[in-house]
C-alpha cells in the first residue's frame, strides 16, 4: 500500500462532515465515548478526520484503502488531521507498529442518502403505581439506601461537573446524574442499594462511567437470592455511556441496583499516581420493550477492567522486622544476615569458594559519575560461626563507577561497570587486588542505567555470561577497536572466554533481563520485565523484543517465552496489574534468577525449579521447567514467599555450600528505575538467608582441594560445590590424572548431569580431543550428543569429519533437542557449509510445531539465499514448516546487508 501525504486542515476547501476523535491505546473514542466509532459519511461528501492526542503516546490515523495517513501525534493534547472524498467504505487505523493490534481501529460506513440517527425512549421502573427514583430527577436519594461516605450528597445537577475535571464532559440526561466522588473526592468508598422492583420488560438500559477498575461498579440482582445476573465498570473516561441489560430470563421476578465504589484510588506507589477515576457516576435506569440501539453504547468486552489493589501490609520496616514479616514454606526460616549501615543498596553478589559473599554497593546508580569520580564499592562478607548473620565484613575495592554485575574466579574479580567490562586481579589470601582494575572491553551504553551489564554468571563450557537491556545500546570491542569492528548488542545474553578473551553474543531480545541461571543439563535461562517474563536461551536464538529492531533484517519472526502463564492479571498490560495481581503472582518486574540445584536438604519440590522475585509482587515466585519438545514450557507454582513488604526489592539470590539460600534486597520505597538520582534512598539494604529445618553449616575452602578431590566434586548433589570445583580446575588446566578420572565419571556414571559435569569440566580443562567429541555424538543420551555437538562448533569452524557426521544426524537423529543443537551450531559456520543439515532439518515434518526448532532452522537458513537463491528456494519448496517458503522468497528479493551482529571481538 502506497502512503500519499495527507491533506491537512489548513485546506480551505468545503467540509460536509467532520469528526474528532481522541487516541490512546485503547481505541479511537468520541466525544460521547463510543470506542473505535463506526463513522457514517454520505457517499461523495467532502470528509476530514481530526485526532487530538489523549496521552504521551505516538499515534496517527490513516485509512487503508484510500491509502491516506495523517501526521503523527506524540504529546498530549496534540493534534492532526486528514481530509478526503467518501466514494467506498474503508477501514480507519493507526500504523504505530502493533497499535492495531491492540484496538485501534475502526470503520468509515459510506451510506447513499440520508443519514438518520435513532431516537430510543425508555420507561422507568415502577412501584406501587408510581416511577422510581432510578434517574435521580426528584433531587435527593429516595428509593435508594447509602452506606460509606460516598453517597453522602452524590447528585450533580452541572456539566462540567463541580467535583470532576475541568475539561470533562458527563453527558447526562434530565436535571441530575449521580457520582460516588468524581475526580475530587475519588478516595470516598460506600455503596448505594436501591429498592427492589419487578422487571415488566425484557430489555433495561443505564448510564454508567468511571473507573474500569472491578470496585467501581454497577450490579443487577436478584432480590429473592441476592444472585448478580449482570455487572459493569465504567471504561476509564467521565462521560456517561448506556448499557444493555438483557433480562429476557427474569421477567417478572424482582430485582434491584447496587452502585458500588469500593476503590480509595490511592496509590502506594511514588511513581504511580493516584487514580482519580477510582468512581463510579450513573444515571437513568430504564426499562424497553425491544433491544435498545444506542450509538455510543458501551460493550463489555471493550472494557478492560483491573481487579482491586493488592492489600499492602508493610512498608518502611527495620531489617530485624523485615525477616520477621515474610511468610516462608513450612519448614523454612528467615534470617537477617546484614543490614544497613553495615551494607546499603546491594546491587549485584556472588558466592566464592570459601562460601563467602562478595557484593557490589550500587552509590553511583542511577547516574554515572565522571570518569574516576565513582563511589561504588565492593564488600566480602563471611559468617564465621554459622548462625546465619554476616558477621565477618571487608572492603575489597571502593571508587568504581556504575557497577551492575560481578563474579569472581579465574584469577580475580570480573566486574561490569559499564561502559566497561572490567578484571581485577586479586591475590585471594590477603583479599587484595594486585593490581589497578583491566579494561578488557569498552563501549557497553549508559543510556537506560538500569539496563547495563548485569548478571555476570560462570557457564558450564568457562565462558563468563551476562545479560543486558532493550534500551540500552552497547558497541562492545576491547579498547581501541573500529567502531566497524564491534559487536553491537541491546537486548539479550552475551559471553567473554577468560582465557581467549572472545567475546560474542550469546542470544538476542527480552527487555531487561536481570537473571540468568543454568539448570541440571546446562541449559541457560532468563527472567525478564513487562515482557513475559521466562526464556530458555539458545545460542544464536532470537526472542520477543520489548521495543527496537533485530540487527538482522530477515529475522522476520523471533521465539516467544516458554512461560504459560502471566504474573500479573487484567489485560491492560503489565504495568496495570502491579499491585493488582497478588492472586497471579504480583506484577510484571522481575529481578534475579535460581535455579535450585543446592543439594538434597530442600523439598524435592524445589530442585531444577526457577525462583524469581516479583518486585511488585513483593514475593519470590517459582516456575516449574517442564521439557517439551526440543525445549521447555514453564509452568505457575505456588509462590515460594510473599515479603507483606512493599519496599521490599531482592534483586538476587543464590544457594551456598550448606543448600542455604543467601538474597540481597535493595531496600527502597521507589520501585521504578528513574533517571533522578534523588526518588532512590540511599541509606537503606539488606542480605537475607533462606535455610530449610535440615540445612547444615558447613565452612569449605575449594581452592585448598586436590584436582582429584575437586575432580570429585562433579559427584556432589549440590550444584554449588560442582561450579566451584569446575571453575578451580579450568583456572588450574588440566592433566592426565584429571582427565581418566573425569572419563571414567562421563563413561560409567549411570547418572546423566554427573556425565554432563564430566564433559563440561573436560572441555574447560583441554581434556577432550576432536575424535573424542565426535565418537560422542552417537551416545544414547541426546544430552551428551547435543553438548557434543555445540562443543564441535564452539570455534566457529566445524571439521569436514564433524560436518559429515552432523549431516546424519540432522537426517536419523530421534532428539528434537539435538536438532535445535544443530541449527544453533549451522548459524556458527559458515553459509555453504551449511547446506546438507539446513535441508535436511527443514524437511522435518515432526518439529513443525516445536517451540523452538523452525525459526531456529529459518535463522540457520536465511544466509543461503545470497549463496544459492535457486537451490535455496527449492529447499524451501521440500519443507513442511509454516512460512519457510514465505520466507525465503522475501529474503530472496532482499539484497544482502551485514546484519551487523556476526562480529566477534578478539
Amino acid at each position: 500500500m502506497t502512503i500519499l501525504p495527507s491533506v491537512y486542515s489548513q485546506d480551505t476547501t468545503k467540509i460536509d462532515k467532520e469528526f474528532t476523535l481522541e487516541t490512546t491505546m485503547l481505541g479511537y473514542f468520541f466525544k460521547n465515548g463510543t470506542r473505535n466509532p463506526t463513522l457514517k459519511v454520505k457517499k461523495g461528501s467532502r470528509v476530514r478526520i481530526n485526532i487530538i492526542n489523549g496521552e504521551v503516546m505516538t499515534h496517527d490515523i490513516a485509512l487503508e484503502k484510500l491509502g491516506i495517513k495523517s501526521g503523527t501525534v506524540s504529546e498530549k493534547g496534540s493534534k492532526s488531521s486528514i481530509t478526503f472524498v467518501a466514494d467506498k467504505n474503508d477501514t480507519y487505523y493507526c500504523t504505530v507498529p502493533g497499535h492495531r493490534a491492540a484496538g485501534m481501529v475502526g470503520k468509515l460506513e459510506v451510506v447513499e442518502g440520508e443519514i438518520i440517527e435513532k431516537i430510543v425512549v425508555g420507561k422507568l421502573p415502577m412501584k406501587n403505581g408510581k416511577p422510581l427514583n432510578l434517574n435521580f430527577e426528584t433531587g435527593d436519594l429516595r428509593d435508594w439506601t447509602a452506606t460509606g461516605d460516598a453517597f453522602a450528597s452524590p447528585l450533580i445537577n452541572a456539566d462540567p461537573s463541580p467535583i470532576h475535571d475541568k475539561d470533562m464532559t458527563i453527558g447526562f440526561e434530565g436535571k441530575n446524574f449521580l457520582s460516588s466522588g468524581g475526580t475530587v473526592n475519588y478516595k470516598l468508598t460506600g455503596t448505594l442499594t436501591s429498592v427492589p422492583f419487578a422487571v415488566t420488560q425484557p430489555y433495561a438500559s443505564f448510564m454508567v462511567s468511571g473507573g474500569a477498575l472491578q470496585d467501581t461498579r454497577v450490579e443487577i440482582v436478584l432480590a429473592d437470592t441476592k444472585k448478580v445476573i449482570f455487572q459493569s465498570t465504567g471504561q476509564g473516561r467521565a462521560n456517561l455511556q448506556p448499557v444493555v441489560v438483557d433480562l429476557r430470563k427474569y421477567l417478572n421476578k424482582n430485582i434491584f441496583v447496587r452502585i458500588i465504589d469500593k476503590e480509595t484510588g490511592i496509590s502506594q506507589i511514588p511513581y504511580i499516581p493516584n487514580d482519580k477515576l477510582a468512581h463510579i457516576n450513573f444515571d437513568n435506569f430504564l426499562f424497553y420493550p425491544s433491544r435498545p440501539d444506542f450509538q455510543n453504547e458501551l460493550f463489555q468486552k471493550d472494557i478492560i477492567v483491573l481487579p482491586p489493589l493488592d492489600p499492602i501490609i508493610n512498608a518502611g520496616l527495620s531489617g530485624v522486622e523485615a525477616a520477621k514479616a515474610m511468610t516462608p514454606p513450612k519448614g523454612f526460616k528467615i534470617t537477617l544476615a546484614a543490614a544497613e549501615p553495615d551494607i546499603v543498596r546491594p546491587i549485584a553478589f556472588t558466592i566464592d569458594w570459601r562460601g563467602r559473599l562478595w557484593v557490589v554497593e550500587g552509590h553511583t546508580y542511577p547516574v554515572p559519575a565522571p570518569e574516576g569520580q565513582g563511589r561504588d564499592r565492593i564488600l566480602i562478607f563471611e559468617d564465621t560461626n554459622g548462625d546465619g548473620t554476616l558477621d565477618s565484613r571487608k572492603v575489597f575495592i571502593e571508587n568504581l563507577n556504575l557497577v551492575s554485575g560481578i563474579e569472581v574466579g579465574m584469577g580475580g574479580v570480573w566486574v561490569g561497570a559499564a561502559p566497561y567490562l572490567l578484571f581485577i586481579p586479586t591475590d585471594f589470601t590477603t583479599d587484595k587486588p594486585t593490581g589497578e582494575p583491566q579494561k578488557l572491553l569498552d563501549g557497553w551504553g549508559t543510556q537506560d542505567t538500569h539496563e547495563t551489564l548485569n548478571s555476570l554468571r560462570w557457564g558450564p563450557d568457562g565462558w563468563l555470561y551476562g545479560t543486558h537491556g532493550v534500551f540500552t545500546h552497547s558497541k562492545v570491542g576491547k579498547p581501541g577497536t573500529p567502531d566497524d569492528q564491534r559487536t553491537k548488542l541491546n537486548a539479550g545474553i552475551w559471553r567473554y572466554h577468560p582465557t581467549k578473551h572472545i567475546f560474542e553474543l550469546f542470544a538476542e531480545g527480552t527487555s531487561n533481563p536481570w537473571g540468568l541461571d543454568f539448570n541440571n543439563y546446562g541449559h541457560a535461562f532468563i527472567t525478564a520485565c513487562v515482557i513475559p517474563h521466562l526464556y530458555h536461551m539458545i545460542q544464536g536464538g532470537r526472542y520477543v523484543r520489548q521495543g527496537g529492531k533485530h540487527f538482522n533484517p530477515y529475522i522476520y519472526d523471533d521465539i516467544k517465552t516458554i512461560a504459560d502463564h502471566a504474573h500479573y492479571l487484567g489485560d491492560r498490560g503489565p504495568h496495570a496489574g502491579n499491585f493488582r495481581s497478588a492472586a497471579a503472582g504480583g506484577g510484571h518486574a522481575h529481578a534475579g534468577a535460581m535455579i535450585y540445584l543446592g543439594g538434597n536438604n530442600w523439598p524435592k519440590e524445589y530442585r531444577n525449579n526457577i525462583f524469581m522475585n516479583n518486585i511488585n509482587g513483593a514475593r519470590l515466585n517459582i516456575d516449574e521447567l517442564t521439557r517439551e519438545g526440543s525445549g521447555y514450557v514453564g509452568k505457575h507454582k505456588k509462590d515460594f514467599m510473599p515479603m507483606n513488604d512493599s519496599w521490599s526489592q531482592w534483586l538476587n539470590f543464590k544457594y551456598d555450600p550448606s543448600g542455604s539460600v543467601f538474597a540481597i534486597d535493595w531496600y527502597d520505597k521507589n520501585q521504578c528505575h528513574s533517571p533522578n538520582p534523588d526518588v532512590h534512598d540511599k541509606t537503606m539494604g539488606r542480605i537475607f538467608k533462606i535455610s530449610y529445618e535440615t540445612d547444615k553449616w558447613v565452612q569449605a575452602d575449594l581452592r585448598k582441594a586436590t584436582d582429584l578431590e575437586l575432580v570429585n566434586y562433579q559427584l556432589n548433589p549440590n550444584e554449588w560445590y560442582v561450579r566451584q570445583a569446575r571453575t578451580i580446575l579450568q583456572e588450574r588446566g588440566g592433566n592426565k590424572q584429571v582427565y581418566d578420572a573425569l572419563k571414567v565419571i562421563l563413561n560409567t556414571n549411570p547418572d546423566i548431569s554427573r556425565k554432563l559435569r564430566a564433559l563440561w569440566t573436560l572441555y574447560v580443562t583441554n581434556g577432550l580431543s576432536e575424535k573424542e567429541l565426535i565418537d560422542l555424538l552417537s551416545n544414547q543420551s541426546e544430552y551428551i550428543r547435543s553438548w557434543s555437538i555445540q562443543f564441535l562448533a564452539e570455534n566457529n569452524i566445524v571439521s569436514s569429519d564433524a560436518l559429515k557426521q552432523f549431516g546424519v544426524m540432522a537426517k536419523t537423529d530421534k532428539s528434537a533437542l539435538v536438532r535445535l543443537y544443530l541449527a544453533s551450531a549451522m548459524q556458527r559456520i559458515e553459509p555453504n557449509k551449511r547446506w546438507e543439515v539446513v535441508e535436511a532439518l527443514a524437511q522435518k515434518t515432526e518439529d513443525i510445531t516445536d517451540h523452538n526448532l523452525p525459526l531456529m532452522i529459518w535463522y540457520a537458513a536465511e544466509p543461503l539465499a545470497d549463496v544459492d537463491a535457486k537451490r535455496a528456494i527449492q529447499m524451501a519448496e521440500k519443507s513442511p514448516i509454516p512460512k519457510f517458503l514465505e520466507y525465503m522468497k522475501k529474503r530472496t528479493n532482499n539484497s544482502t546487508t551485514d546484519s551487523g551482529n556476526h562480529n566477534h571481538t578478539h
